[in-house]
């Protein structure tokens, strides 16, 4: 994390936060104590900022300041509404593709992905505000400078997503591999949003009993899977494939 995409102080992260700055998580020492540590957690869980509480080991590494058992990070890009970037792709003539992340967790992962996305004209990608990756220098690096390109919203839960996108006649595909469906069966040429899991749990339960479509990538060695974000761009392709 660089020092410029860092706040660190409870008073000073605080602040930025009444003062509408773009935080993307906050980090708080575990056991922390005292009266500014409780105004602090208050406006986190109002503001519905992603924070975790750490050891101070991990607070060390991130900053060698005195950072008094806070920091926080700064999000290097701005945050789509859902709504508005919605609206603006389906007025525009487009035939929407969206990209849904369900707690993605490797900022790497989820930069790989943001440049695949780029790449195979991704209208926007969706993420969860708690649980998944963070924007962080990681994550620029390995989306080769993408993530300034491409359209990222927050939600507070991936479900909100889904029921917007179907609401707004959008399909909702699964990557999965609990289906007999293959990625070659299913249609990606009329507006819709695939959405991929997390490294080690795949798509929550519950948000896949709520998709539209399921299919899988055929897989003939003895590896059961793919890492998510080279199965990422496998769908994204096909959808292409079948849009040109």
């Amino acid at each position: 994390m660089e020092k410029e995409t860092q706040i660190f102080g409870i008073r000073a992260v605080i602040e930025a936060i009444q003062s509408g700055e773009n935080i993307d998580k906050v980090f708080v020492q575990k056991g922390l104590k005292g009266e500014l540590s409780h105004e602090l957690e208050s406006v986190l869980r109002k503001q519905r900022i992603n924070f975790s509480y750490v050891p101070v080991e991990k607070l060390n590494k991130l900053s060698p300041k005195n950072h008094q058992g806070v920091v926080a990070q700064i999000a290097p890009i701005t945050f789509w509404d859902i709504e508005e970037l919605v609206t603006k792709v389906t007025e525009s003539g487009k035939t929407p593709l969206f990209l849904l992340l369900d707690q993605l967790s490797d900022v790497r992962n989820f930069g790989a992905i943001i440049r695949t996305a780029e790449c195979t004209g991704v209208d926007g990608i969706i993420i969860q505000k708690k649980g998944g990756a963070p924007v962080n220098g990681d994550t620029i690096k390995t989306s080769a400078g993408a993530v300034f390109k491409m359209p990222i919203c927050k939600v507070d839960h991936i479900k909100d997503a889904m029921f917007y996108m179907q609401a707004s006649g959008i399909k909702v595909i699964a990557a999965t591999e609990k289906t007999d469906n293959l990625m070659y069966d299913v249609s990606f040429k009329e507006s819709c949003a695939i959405i991929m899991g997390s490294e080690g749990k795949g798509i929550n339960p519950s948000v896949l009993k709520l998709v539209d479509e399921k299919a899988k990538l055929p897989l003939l060695g003895e590896i059961g899977s793919l890492n998510v974000s080279v199965a990422c761009g496998a769908f994204l392709y096909e959808a292409l494939r079948q849009r040109r």
